[in-house]
């Protein structure tokens, strides 16, 4: 019996990591069977855990891991990373900045490239979604104020929580990371929605740039105006 057939009769607690991986790459390569190369991707990295952190190109770096096995599997982690990060619940409240960073630190924290996340409240300062807005390379993205606004009037926001986080490990914002926080500030004022704050997320710490002066200050249990 095969894992497909065992995952499907017995359940996932019966297949070990290397059943999981033969499961997703669904085929073998260059004259393996995929059995064997589900060995093989396991045994080069060490184990699934290590697995978690590389890319589709060192995927396809194990002799026999074509294209499409490198995207399934990646994606497969992926998945696993989003599905074990907190839920935004429809009740969730953001009313101080530590409420900002339970929801935004475990999405960013960690990440080997530059993300950019935000989370959208209406007036009674009730969570209505959450995006990840854009991913960079390295420690680079890019910050498009029309397309934070564009989310949050679909949504029928008045207020966005901002964050980014620094691949570096250094939670300390830089030029750039303020300039981006006036602008988007600025465009929010124009349409009456407020950049409530922007964390920086580094490894063992976050900044806030409310908390710098740099936007107007959190106001506990506040109600936005718009």
């Amino acid at each position: 019996m095969g894992p497909r057939e065992r995952y499907l009769m017995e359940g996932p607690h019966h297949l070990d990591d290397v059943d999981l991986v033969q499961l997703i790459l669904g085929t073998g390569g260059r004259g393996r069977p995929v059995g064997q190369l589900a060995m093989d991707v396991v045994a080069h990295f060490g184990g699934v855990a290590a697995m978690g952190e590389c890319e589709p190109p060192e995927l396809m770096a194990v002799d026999g891991v074509g294209p499409a096995q490198a995207a399934r599997l990646h994606a497969s982690l992926v998945l696993g990373r989003r599905a074990s990060a907190p839920a935004v619940k429809p009740t969730t409240v953001i009313q101080c900045v530590e409420d900002a960073k339970r929801e935004l630190e475990p999405r960013l924290r960690g990440l080997d490239h530059e993300e950019l996340h935000a989370v959208f409240v209406d007036r009674r300062l009730r969570v209505l979604g959450w995006r990840c807005l854009s991913r960079g390379s390295g420690g680079y993205t890019v910050v498009d104020p029309r397309h934070i606004f564009a989310v949050a009037v679909r949504l029928g926001a008045v207020g966005v929580v901002l964050a980014h986080n620094h691949p570096s490990g250094d939670a300390t914002p830089s030029a750039a990371d303020r300039d981006v926080t006036r602008r988007v500030a600025a465009a929010g004022r124009v349409l009456g929605i407020r950049l409530m704050d922007h964390l920086v997320v580094g490894d063992g710490e976050t900044s806030s740039l409310a908390a710098e002066g740099l936007l107007e200050s959190w106001q506990e249990g506040a109600v936005l105006t718009g």
